[in-house]
C-alpha cells in the first residue's frame, strides 16, 4: 500500500538509515529522501523514481531490484546514503547551507566506510555542496574521503533532461575493468538524448 496523505505530511524532516557494508565497490549518494521514501523508509522508493531501474541497466546489480530489497545492495558491493539526511517534498526546499554541511558530513563518512567510488546522484547539489560551479556529469577531479568521485544524474522522474536509458550507461560507467582499472561505458554516455526511449 502506498503511503497515504497523512503518512507523506508526517515524513516531513524524516531520516532513512544508510545502506553500508563492508568493502563496498560504489556508494551511491542521493540528494535528500522525498517524503515517499521517507514514509517507506527506503531510499528512491517513489514510483517514476528511475534509479533501480538504471542500476539494473548498468549490469551493476543482476536483476531488477525493489525500493525495499536495498538491503540486498551490499552482496553487490554497492550502498546508499544521502547529502541531506532530511526529507522534503522538492530538494529546492532545502537551504544552500544545509548542502555544504551535508558535504562535509558525506566526506567523513566516505572515509569511515572506504568505497571505491562515491557517485553523487546529482549535479546542481555537488555543485553547492562542494563548490564545484561548474561540476558536470561525469568523473571528477575530488578525491572525498579517499574515494573517486564521479557525479550521475538524478534519477528522479522529474528530471526531464535525462532518459533512462542515458541514466543507465552514467551508471554503467562505474564498473570496474577486469585489470582494475576504471571501464569506460561501451553505452552512450551523454544527456541521454541519443537514446531511444522504450515503448
Amino acid at each position: 500500500m502506498p503511503p497515504t496523505k497523512a503518512e507523506l505530511e508526517a515524513a516531513r524532516d524524516a531520516t532513512i538509515p544508510d545502506v553500508i557494508g563492508p568493502g563496498l565497490d560504489v556508494l551511491f549518494c542521493g540528494i535528500n529522501p522525498g517524503l515517499y521514501s521517507a514514509a517507506t523508509g527506503f531510499h528512491f522508493a517513489r514510483p517514476g523514481n528511475r534509479f533501480w531501474p538504471a542500476l539494473h541497466l548498468s549490469g551493476l546489480v543482476p536483476r531488477l531490484l525493489a525500493p525495499h530489497e536495498q538491503g540486498l545492495l551490499p552482496s553487490y558491493g554497492l550502498g546508499i546514503t544521502n547529502l541531506v539526511a532530511r526529507a522534503t517534498a522538492r530538494a529546492e526546499e532545502l537551504r544552500p547551507e544545509e548542502f555544504r554541511e551535508g558535504g562535509a558530513l558525506l566526506a567523513d563518512l566516505v572515509r569511515r566506510a572506504g568505497p571505491r567510488v562515491l557517485a553523487v546522484c546529482g549535479v546542481s547539489a555537488y555543485r553547492v555542496a562542494f563548490g564545484r560551479p561548474k561540476a558536470a556529469i561525469g568523473p571528477q577531479d575530488d578525491v572525498i574521503g579517499g574515494a573517486a568521485v564521479w557525479v550521475l544524474p538524478n534519477p528522479s522522474g522529474l528530471n526531464a533532461h535525462w532518459r533512462l536509458e542515458g541514466i543507465a550507461a552514467e551508471m554503467a560507467r562505474l564498473r570496474p575493468a577486469p585489470d582494475g582499472v576504471q571501464e569506460e561505458t561501451r553505452l552512450t554516455a551523454g544527456g541521454g538524448n541519443g537514446a531511444t526511449s522504450r515503448s
